[in-house]
């Protein structure tokens, strides 16, 4: 069976989660290594929102073209691959017609794969379910937004640079993560790449806005562009 993994994330995700490539690529493989696929290549799409259908990523494109009769698609989750749950149904049932089946790592919890009926029972009820607890987090979030709106609070992440002072509406310097901005700037200045000024404070365990240390150069990209 020609089976293919497919890894997604977005630039926030590589950065900051666990959803990574790298981690979503040991998952892929440990399943197939269990499942007993030979998995022949992970195609990734790095940088790219799941709003994107499938076929408009650059790695979508090159696994819908790699996909034949009796081929196999692994992902991590879900929403790695479709941007809601009719969009994957579709996909799927015009996979089944050529015989490919898709089996996703942890889709709440558990693994599943549309080979069976049962599988294909089980993606509709758990893709419908992941898809009302995405809208119910929508609506809550949208709520909180407004409260904090009319409170005359803050809304959105406070920049790597700053602090939330305490009346909870406007910054303060955050004079250590200042110092370090100034350093990045003027590494770039010298020409010094994103990738190589993202290893050096990944190296020095300098910590990103969030207290992770590790630092990607989509990372420092985003610091230049607040502060140039």
């Amino acid at each position: 069976m020609n089976t293919i993994g497919y890894a997604r994330c977005s630039t926030v995700e590589q950065a900051e989660s666990g959803l990574g490539l790298d981690a979503q690529a040991l998952r892929i493989k440990a399943y197939c290594t269990l499942k007993g696929l030979r998995l022949s290549e992970i195609i990734t799409d790095a940088g790219v929102s799941g709003g994107k259908p499938l076929a408009s990523r650059e790695g979508g494109r090159r696994l819908l073209d790699a996909l034949t009769n009796g081929s196999a698609v692994v992902m991590l989750k879900l929403d790695r691959g479709f941007r809601n749950a009719g969009d994957c149904l579709t996909t799927v049932e015009k996979w089944q017609h050529k015989g490919i089946s898709l089996h996703v790592v942890d889709l709440g919890g558990n693994a599943i794969d549309t080979q069976s009926a049962a599988g294909r029972f089980m993606l509709v009820i758990l893709a419908g379910a992941a898809e009302m607890e995405r809208n119910l987090t929508r609506e809550r979030t949208r709520s909180a937004m407004a409260v904090k709106r009319s409170n005359g609070q803050r809304i959105g992440t406070v920049p790597y640079g700053f602090d939330l002072n305490a009346d909870g509406k406007t910054l303060m310097t955050n004079d250590a993560e200042q110092t370090i901005i100034e350093e990045i700037r003027q590494l770039r200045g010298n020409g010094v790449a994103l990738k190589k000024i993202a290893d050096s404070l990944t190296l020095r365990r300098v910590r990103t806005k969030t207290g992770k240390t590790t630092w990607t150069h989509q990372a420092v990209a985003r610091i230049l562009s607040r502060t140039t």
